[in-house]
């Protein structure tokens, strides 16, 4: 028996560290299969710390213990760790030295240039920083980072104390940079931006966002030879008169974004663009009107494959210049633009018939003629976006279910699309992202033909189609088991049974129900014991909803990081309940009559992951201030309001800001 017994051997022991490995790669993605993984057996456990190289700590007391498991840890991701100090920063360093490639420091705030120092002088093989957002770092914090030598990534976005001085120092230290990102770090000039063109000759992607910057620095920038990238929306001090004087093009450039440079028309984009031949993306957004002669200026660029001309007047002669071009365009943005008609809309599709995605949100002109080209033309469309395309009529919602079938995401949000259409659309059975908000003529019925239709959905919105009833989700729960995320707010006929249908959505990431007041702290306590994964949970307005159903999610839901209980029943224990939760980052506490200063900070003071809270204003003379002193420094956002208590919901009120009249059908 002995022998026998010794014979017995775990198929789990047959499996190599590199097969483990392979097993692990593919649970990448999922955090909780990961964790259940490493809870298996105490060989899992250390092969699982073995394998893992990224780390994105909850809270900074946790680095230097989680450094300690997870030894070969290169990608440090610490935007969850608002409170990180020059220690903290030192003892990252220590325990990961040159293993460390990349750290995200971008929602970080405490340490100074000398926590930096250590990261540079320890970590020889870092090639990825994002300090964006530390608006207190100052040129010596840039003179540590030029001791990076090996740095290929650079975020520096709303760095605004970083002046010219500070970049000459990156420039000079860091030759090898292949990305840089300057966005609203104001005191930066052509000078510094020079220098960094002339120095990093390696740059492959540049975001100038928001500088007051000229024409001076784009020559340099032009001769990078291995320029793909180029981000200059806002600069208000490029115009066609500098762009004249240029005399170098940059042919490696694949994309330009001169979204708001309104001093930039076609004079100075055809000089910028001159010699451009792989320019692949072209962003305009809410820049000059989109003439014949902008579109002709671009008319032999054979590569371009996207344009985003956002929020700009374009004329019909602009469009079907558009429509005459060479290139044959993947992607055409046209959001809010005003002067999109049917006659020009139609050409220009009939022209780019391999368009994948296509933007006319908000154009208010075109009707059913404009859908019909549409779908005729670009039958391989995988996104459609057209909320608020107020004359298209109900008819026109079924050709796209009979003519677009690769459809992976469509927003008809605010249209007059009823069950008809939805029922055409539920042959699009690729479809990931469905946005009905707003939809009056929908029902359940057009709703369980999407169900039916459509299995792998996961994102549904829902928001006001005041049609839908608990049926109509039920048939979504049941036939969209991997669905992710749900709007059914100011939905006045759900009830508690739409949350029990919605719990088996064992994949549900992310629920709004706001102004929803059947529902109840039963179908909440549903949704807390079977959408573990839950992430972000909008209950506002929900007055059913108490501590009964908090105490719930403190024991199911650990996962959630943001939530909204403004004019909810909810007390001061409901709140102590959250506290539990670790992962809990944003909170929205407005008008819970039962909370009172007390609760409120015993709750503040015991959730320990916050991160932005916002409360009423009349909470703040009535609780200690160094209650908020210590949540500041721990890493806390407050955003006070002072709003009035709103004891009824204007039913016209959203019809007036979404431009309808009252009464109107």
């Amino acid at each position: 028996m002995k022998k026998h017994r010794d014979l017995i051997v775990s198929p789990f022991d047959l499996l190599t560290d590199e097969i483990v490995f392979a097993i692990l790669d593919r649970l990448n993605d999922d955090a909780l299969a990961k964790k259940s993984f490493s809870l298996a057996c105490k060989s899992f456990y250390t092969i699982e710390s073995l394998h893992r190289r990224a780390l994105r700590p909850l809270r900074s007391e946790l680095v230097t213990r989680l450094l300690k498991r997870y030894r070969f840890i290169s990608h440090l991701d610490l935007s969850l760790c608002p409170c990180v100090e020059d220690g903290t920063l030192f003892r990252v360093a220590a325990e990961t030295q040159s293993r460390l490639r990349s750290i995200d420091l971008s929602k970080s705030r405490f340490f100074t240039h000398a926590g930096l120092s250590s990261l540079v002088a320890m970590c020889a093989g870092l090639v990825e920083i994002d300090l964006s957002n530390r608006t207190e770092l100052s040129d010596s914090a840039a003179a540590v980072l030029a001791q990076a030598k090996n740095l290929e990534r650079l975020r520096l976005a709303r760095c605004k104390m970083i002046t010219d001085m500070g970049i000459g120092c990156l420039a000079v230290g860091c030759r090898k940079l292949r990305l840089v990102c300057l966005k609203w770090c104001l005191r930066v000039s052509d000078l510094g931006v020079g220098l960094i063109a002339m120095k990093c000759k390696e740059i492959r992607s540049l975001d100038l966002s928001y500088l007051p910057i000229t024409e001076k620095c784009l020559s340099p920038i032009l001769q990078l030879e291995h320029l793909e990238d180029l981000v200059l929306e806002g600069c208000p001090g490029i115009d066609d008169d500098g762009l004249a004087t240029l005399k170098h093009s940059c042919n490696s450039i694949k994309m330009l974004n001169l979204s708001k440079c309104q001093n930039v028309s076609h004079v100075g984009l055809s000089h910028l663009t001159n010699g451009a031949e792989h320019l692949q993306q072209l962003i305009l957004a809410y820049g000059p009107a989109v003439t014949a002669d902008m579109a002709k200026c671009l008319h032999y660029s054979s590569g371009l494959q996207s344009i985003k001309l956002d929020g700009c007047s374009v004329t019909t002669s602009g469009i079907k210049a558009i429509g005459s071009w060479l290139a044959s365009l993947e992607e055409l943005s046209l959001s809010k633009c005003s002067g999109v008609s049917d006659e020009s809309l139609s050409f220009l599709v009939q022209t780019h018939k391999e368009l994948r995605k296509l933007d006319i949100t908000c154009c208010r002109k075109i009707t059913y003629a404009s859908i019909d080209s549409i779908t005729n033309s670009c039958t391989s469309l995988a996104s459609l976006r057209m909320e608020s395309c107020s004359f298209i009529s109900k008819d026109a919602f079924t050709l796209i279910g009979r003519c677009c079938q690769f459809l992976e995401e469509l927003d008809v949000t605010d249209n007059e699309i009823d069950d008809e259409g939805l029922k055409s659309i539920s042959r699009c059975s690729k479809l990931l992202t469905l946005k009905l908000g707003i939809c009056l003529n929908i029902t359940d019925d057009g709703l369980t033909h999407v169900a039916n239709g459509c299995p792998k959905l996961k994102e549904l919105d829902l928001y006001r189609s005041s049609g839908i009833t608990d049926a109509g989700i039920a048939a979504i729960a049941h036939g969209c088991p991997t669905l992710e995320m749900i709007n059914i707010a100011y939905n006045d006929k759900i009830t508690d049974r739409s949350l029990i249908s919605l719990s088996k959505c064992l994949m549900l990431k992310a629920l709004e129900i706001r102004g929803c007041h059947s529902v109840s702290s039963v179908g909440l306590s549903a949704i807390a014991m079977g959408c573990r994964q839950l992430m972000v949970l909008d209950i506002k307005k929900c007055v059913n909803i108490n501590d009964n159903g908090m105490i719930p999610l403190a024991q199911f839901s650990q996962n959630l990081k943001e939530i909204n209980l403004s004019y909810c029943s909810v007390t001061d224990v409901g709140l102590l309940a959250l506290a539990s939760i670790n992962q809990l980052q944003n909170m929205t506490i407005l008008h819970l009559v039962g909370l009172t200063p007390n609760g409120l900070a015993a709750g503040l003071l015991a959730c320990q992951g916050l991160t932005k809270v916002k409360l009423h204003k009349s909470f703040k003379p009535l609780l200690p201030q160094s209650i908020f002193q210590f949540m500041e420094a721990r890493g806390c956002m407050f955003r006070w309001r002072d709003k009035a208590f709103q004891v009824e919901i204007d039913p016209k009120g959203w019809e007036l800001h979404y431009g309808r009249s009252p009464g109107a059908p």
